[in-house]
């Protein structure tokens, strides 16, 4: 049974939306445990069916107000708290919620614990490609977690990232690139420059070089590494300039009359259609990659249909082994480093 400690208190609809989520997913998914934290009493008024579903009393909750790292440290009842420890103790295979973002990332890293060898654990994220019957969606990391990033860690990313691309997205070789001002080799500040070296000396990667913003959504990579604010201002304006888009065209159906009042109506399974092709949050959440197990952060907005999306993803990844995967790939190279060193030793 795969046990999943969920924060029911999170979110702009929690804990309505979550409760929901999680009862359609116990309903689709027989082999999986949900672990509710949160004001008992607020859960048990929502909660419909009790099969396979525990409430643990959490007496605090993290707001979005709070600041993260102290709200971790202080409010050790909460119920991001709570799950984060769960999983850390064993009683629990994951983690999620819909909350406070920098209280997740907090609790991750402050609880649940990176792996050995990661310096900087990054958020992943998938998006969709657009008119590529080939490829359906590519993965970006870090996405928010570290807004400063060294070329180290954008090396880690990118490992990261293809074992998520081939495990998650069944990606064959994913194609890495690194998210520049240019495709050009010798593009980038300084950062950018010994990274792009740094990633095309990596063997484990398949390193296809620089890629623009403007090109990520016509499928040019299957991996796109990049520092955490950059990824972060470019996921936004993604989300933002898909729903301004959809949000022109709705206007000008509606503002010329009876004709393309019509016409809109014969066009409204296609404008649908592109809606459901543009919400990145139908594969789930953003996961902080490079801890000792699945942590992942649900939109804010997220109503039930994105949480039975988070969950079936942390189901994926619990069957398919990333963590172990990545642990053991991160402590292999040590090893390999260490023997690099003794062999050194030895012949000085």
């Amino acid at each position: 049974m795969v046990k999943i400690a969920i924060d029911a208190m999170g979110g702009d609809y929690a804990p309505e939306a979550v409760i929901e989520g999680v009862e359609q997913a116990r309903d689709l998914f027989e082999d999986t445990v949900f672990l509710l934290y949160g004001k008992r009493e607020v859960i048990n008024q929502h909660l419909k069916n009790r099969d396979r579903i525990q409430v643990i009393n959490a007496d605090e909750v993290i707001t979005m107000e709070d600041e993260p790292v102290r709200a971790v440290r202080r409010k050790k009842n909460s119920s991001i708290v709570m799950a984060a420890t769960a999983v850390k103790e064993g009683q629990a295979d994951a983690f999620f919620s819909a909350g406070n973002s920098g209280a997740v990332l907090a609790a991750g890293l402050f609880i649940v614990g990176r792996i050995k060898g990661i310096d900087r654990p990054g958020l992943v994220t998938a998006l969709p490609v657009v008119r590529n019957a080939k490829q359906s969606n590519f993965v970006m990391m870090d996405i928010g977690a570290n807004a400063d990033s060294k070329p180290v860690n954008l090396q880690q990313y990118a490992v990261l990232g293809t074992y998520y691309a081939e495990r998650m997205m069944k990606a064959q070789s994913p194609r890495v690139a690194l998210l520049n001002n240019g495709t050009e080799d010798d593009k980038g500040n300084k950062v950018h420059k010994a990274a792009f070296e740094l990633l095309q000396q990596t063997a484990d990667i398949n390193f296809i070089g620089n890629v623009e913003s403007r090109d990520l959504l016509n499928g040019v990579a299957d991996v796109v590494v990049t520092d955490g604010f950059t990824g972060n201002a470019v996921l936004k304006s993604i989300e933002g300039t898909a729903r301004s888009m959809l949000g022109l065209v709705k206007d000008a159906v509606y503002n010329t009359g009876v004709s393309g009042k019509l016409g809109g109506l014969l066009l409204k399974n296609g404008f649908n259609q592109i809606r459901s092709q543009m919400d990145y949050s139908q594969y789930g959440g953003a996961v902080l990659l490079g801890l000792k197990a699945p942590v992942v952060k649900a939109h804010g907005s997220s109503k039930a249909t994105t949480i039975v999306n988070t969950i079936r993803q942390i189901r994926q990844m619990v069957a398919t082994d990333i963590v172990p995967g990545v642990a053991a790939y991160y402590a292999n190279q040590q090893a390999n480093q260490q023997a690099s060193v003794d062999k050194s030793v030895e012949n000085d």
